[in-house]
């Protein structure tokens, strides 16, 4: 995966930027959109990035704001609730978006979970069209499960850059090396126990049952993020932590 080119709102993807796919499909992430037939434009100023093997291409906008894209999993905050919906915050000073009550596995009159103001949920992106509602669940509705999202109870959210979530998003390769060149969670989790939940939406939930672990993680994370630490910088940061804690 490599940055080919920067683009600006209403530049077109040029074809030596488009991944070579054995279909032949592309799948379309966040800052661009297609015109039928072959036409991709930016939506927004970015790196465009390519994934081959999933024939995926999108738009990183580096430290700037969240742009919601559907199968996103994010991590949002409760604002309200109504009778059919909640209320929630994504990103701040942008339209809520619309998580149902029922929008859980298993989720009946009865059994659904009572959310409260200021309650954390982890949760995918289900639409966010250009002029509508962006709606999110917590359940993968295709097969009625979980899949580990849901409400996030203790623990402590940390705010990184979209660009940095993906990139702890990404996992690792066939050899175990982190694909996005971010080994903190790796490295901290050989010594510590702790859950996590990562957003697209750049913010990050963590619980070790320590509050001081705890901090030192989100600590550790941000430092990485905001200092575009190396991989290597990334391991003796982690180390001197855990010394630390």
């Amino acid at each position: 995966m490599a940055t080919s080119t920067i683009l600006l709102p209403g530049q077109t993807v040029p074809v030596s930027g488009l991944p070579k796919t054995k279909k032949g499909t592309l799948t379309l992430g966040p800052g661009l959109y297609h015109t039928p037939p072959a036409t991709i434009t930016a939506t927004t100023s970015g790196n465009l990035q390519t994934d081959p093997r999933k024939g995926a291409l999108w738009l990183d906008h580096g430290h700037g704001r969240y742009l919601p894209a559907v199968n996103d999993l994010v991590i949002a905050q409760v604002h309200h609730g109504s009778t059919d919906n909640y209320s929630c915050i994504i990103t701040p000073h942008t339209p809520y978006a619309l998580l149902g009550q029922l929008a859980f596995e298993g989720a009946s009159r009865k059994t659904r979970p009572k959310l409260e103001s200021g309650d954390l949920v982890y949760a995918r992106v289900l639409s966010a069209g250009k002029g509508e509602d962006v709606e999110i669940e917590c359940f993968n509705s295709a097969t009625g499960k979980a899949e580990g999202m849901g409400p996030l109870k203790n623990g402590f959210v940390f705010d990184v850059s979209p660009s940095f979530a993906r990139r702890l998003m990404m996992g690792s390769d066939k050899e175990g090396r982190s694909k996005g060149g971010v080994v903190v969670l790796e490295e901290v989790g050989e010594k510590v126990r702790f859950e996590v939940a990562v957003g697209r939406n750049g913010r990050v939930w963590i619980d070790s049952g320590s509050v001081r672990e705890t901090i030192a993680i989100g600590q550790l994370l941000k430092r990485a993020d905001e200092e575009d630490l190396g991989v290597e910088a990334q391991k003796k940061f982690a180390k001197k932590m855990l010394k630390d804690v």
